[in-house]
């Protein structure tokens, strides 16, 4: 019996199995459209930080602490958690049309980045392809509950089913707007700054990715960046062409991608711990050569 720490989620969990798909990372782009849709939460991250010169070191710290929570340690989620919740305390931005300064920790802009990066793995994934049921759907967003109480969210506060998340956002659509923050974030998107070497990746690779994530955004987000998307079903089917072709690289080949969060996880539970979405919680037990169940 392996008596190793399996961290704040587990190999049992539908979160462990779905954060090692190659689609998060669509998924996550998405979440940064539809977060720099509130202009009190964009402005914490325009006005503490400069994104611009620091770009890829910032997706790959926010990729990073995901992977941390999700495959890390109880305690190494639990010290990331402490340096996040410790930055959001010392750090505050400014109203430019009103003079007010608030700090970047208020739980309902925290609440807001939290179920807008929710929302966009839900919905990358399962538009992808990936095999969620409804209720692995459920479970995932009650799951997540763990990761927001490590950035200073109260459990309770935060929505625990699908239903709960789709009620929040109608709650919250009077608050969001395209503001100049929003704007500049969106140019950042389309065209990180690259040395001269990479420019002609990020326009073969870089561009269809963060095309594809903002087509994917809902009606309401597209209509407030002022920029029209495809149908949904044209959406969906580069979604799903995209999941095809990334799936199709070997895990064990994806998995040394640093961080390698999943690897050493691996190295710590044991192979039997490998995510795959035939392990979600809920579908039947399958066989591992020769003749092992795996759950």
């Amino acid at each position: 019996m392996n008596d190793a720490d399996p961290g704040i989620f587990g190999t049992r969990t539908v979160t462990w199995q779905m954060h090692a798909d190659p689609m998060m990372w669509v998924a996550g782009v998405r979440a940064l459209y539809l977060q720099a849709l509130h202009p009190r939460a964009v402005r914490g991250v325009t006005q503490n930080s400069d994104f611009r010169k620091d770009a890829w070191g910032r997706l790959l710290r926010t990729a990073d602490f995901v992977g941390v929570l999700t495959y890390g340690t109880t305690e190494e989620a639990e010290r990331a958690g402490a340096r996040v919740r410790g930055i959001h305390s010392r750090i505050t931005a400014t109203d430019p049309e009103t003079g007010e300064t608030y700090g970047v920790g208020e739980p309902g802009l925290l609440l807001w980045v939290h179920c807008a990066e929710v929302a966009s793995y839900l919905e990358v994934q399962r538009r992808s392809g990936y095999p969620l049921s409804d209720a692995q759907a459920d479970r995932y967003v009650d799951e997540q509950r763990r990761s927001a109480r490590l950035v200073g969210l109260d459990p309770a506060d935060v929505p625990a089913t699908t239903g709960g998340l789709d009620a929040y956002f109608h709650r919250i659509r009077p608050e969001l707007a395209a503001s100049a923050e929003a704007a500049e974030v969106d140019d950042f998107l389309r065209r990180p700054p690259v040395p001269a070497l990479l420019v002609p990746a990020r326009a073969v690779l870089w561009r269809q990715i963060a095309a594809l994530a903002y087509d994917s955004l809902p009606p309401y987000a597209h209509d407030l960046y002022g920029r029209p998307a495809p149908p949904a079903a044209t959406v969906d089917h580069r979604l799903r062409a995209t999941g095809r072709l990334l799936r199709a690289v070997p895990a064990r080949l994806r998995r040394r991608i640093p961080p390698r969060r999943i690897e050493t996880a691996m190295a710590r539970l044991g192979p039997g711990s490998r995510p795959d979405p035939r392990r979600l919680p809920g579908r039947p037990a399958i066989l591992d050569p020769p003749g092992r169940a795996r759950t």
